[in-house]
């Protein structure tokens, strides 16, 4: 299995000390913790994009283009871009740069989001979504690989015999599909048999294994080799402990006060508290033992490669022991139960049948 830290640059006050960070210090902390990735062997880093409190995560080509400045070889994720919103003209030029300046470490994984707030910043409505996401990213894909491109559609003026700069540096980028409530982003992802990333975060497992499934046999209808079939999770928050009971302990405040925001209260979470998502869902809080026991136990399901997790919400020096624990207590085990070959090859071995 490989590994992202991932951050959607929430910037709340700490639930224990009631402290917060400047919005500088949670720029600069992003950049650690980046750093820190790379430095304890995670393979990728990843930046979400939301647009409005308690997230600072408004511009990710920005925060990743910083982070390839201070890194040499952890891959760079977005988690997610919002295409439903964004123009592809302008996600084909800045994500293009991007892939430049990092020397081909880009990785893009496309959404439509799950925050609401962001369709009348942009002018669509939540109903338009899934359409514009569909034809936002068929348009951004002839850009990255097509010149003189004439185009027309709903979301954006007509284009006429446009190419833009700069090209991509890979050819082609990588792409993976965000998964989270619909079959109509695993229905995308299939028809372009390209990887999806289950956002693992909110429900029971059923809910996602049911959309990884339905991946799975749409692959097969478009012509893709299930069995190649290229899957990343999420897991929710991060906490370990030497024990099972003092994690839970620990990290009890900082739980409580996350689903106290209303974008927690919009995913209409059905665990009733903790004990209820550790015991039913995908939330990692424990010792060792049984985070790793977990972890194997939603891979049977799930058949995933790829794990990323976050830190969101913890003090800075909370933030590095957590890192460091998953990295030295729980990574290890992992690598040696699930075989990945994402990113051995960089893109050739994230496009379906590429293995």
């Amino acid at each position: 299995m490989k590994f992202a830290l991932f951050s959607l640059m929430m910037n709340i006050p700490n639930a224990i000390t009631g402290e917060k960070f400047t919005e500088q210090e949670k720029f600069q902390n992003v950049l650690k913790q980046a750093v820190l990735a790379e430095e304890l062997g995670f393979e990728a880093y990843g930046v979400g994009e939301r647009h409005g409190a308690p997230f600072l995560s408004s511009s990710p080509p920005v925060v990743l283009t910083a982070i390839a400045a201070k890194t040499s070889r952890i891959r760079l994720l977005t988690t997610v871009t919002v295409l439903s919103v964004l123009d592809p003209v302008r996600v084909a030029e800045d994500y293009a740069t991007l892939d430049h300046l990092s020397d081909g470490r880009l990785e893009l994984i496309i959404g439509k989001g799950n925050d609401p707030r962001h369709y009348p910043l942009f002018g669509i409505s939540e109903e338009e979504q899934w359409d514009s996401l569909a034809e936002r990213y068929g348009l951004l894909k002839r850009l990255w690989n097509e010149e003189n491109v004439t185009w027309q559609g709903q979301y954006r003026p007509p284009l006429d015999n446009v190419t833009v700069y700069p090209r991509p540096f890979q050819q082609p980028i990588p792409v993976w599909h965000g998964s989270a409530s619909s079959t109509l982003s695993t229905e995308l992802a299939a028809k372009y048999g390209e990887p999806i990333f289950s956002s693992n975060t909110f429900h029971h497992q059923s809910k996602y294994k049911a959309l990884i499934d339905h991946y799975r046999d749409r692959l097969a209808y478009y012509g893709h080799d299930p069995k190649k079939a290229v899957v990343g999770s999420g897991a929710g928050s991060l906490y370990l402990a030497n024990t099972k009971e003092e994690a839970i302990e620990r990290y009890r405040p900082y739980y409580n006060a996350f689903q106290s925001t209303a974008s927690a209260q919009h995913n209409q979470t059905p665990f009733k508290d903790l004990d209820d998502n550790i015991q039913n869902g995908p939330i990692l809080v424990g010792s060792a033992d049984s985070v790793i026991e977990k972890i194997l136990n939603y891979h049977e399901a799930y058949g995933h490669q790829v794990l990323s997790i976050s830190v969101d919400g913890l003090t800075e020096t909370e933030q590095r022991e957590q890192v460091e624990r998953f990295a030295t207590e729980v990574a290890p085990v992992l690598r040696r139960e699930i075989p990945s070959t994402v990113w051995d090859n960089q893109t050739a071995s994230i496009r379906v049948g590429a293995h």
